[in-house]
């Protein structure tokens, strides 16, 4: 899966789990960007972004990302 497939199918994760099919991720995005994107929403889209991928992050993985392309690198990598 190369990275524009995995902003895909991120992005569809967003839209689920935030309940707002406008939503519209680029590499760039953080959660400022983004009003439903809270400390709780975080950990669900965590959790639904493991399930998705059939992956496992580590707790200094996730602290480490900044925007979602840190996340679209730790998702590649595995």
């Amino acid at each position: 899966m190369n990275n524009d497939e995995t902003l895909s199918k991120l992005t569809g994760i967003f839209r689920e789990e935030l309940d707002n099919d406008e939503i519209v991720l680029t590499r760039e995005t953080t959660a400022e960007d983004i009003e439903e994107w809270d400390s709780l929403s975080h950990i669900q889209l965590i959790v639904a972004v493991e399930k998705g991928f059939g992956i496992r992050f580590t707790s200094s993985e996730i602290r480490s990302w900044n925007d979602v392309g840190e996340m679209i690198d730790s998702i590649t990598s595995k």
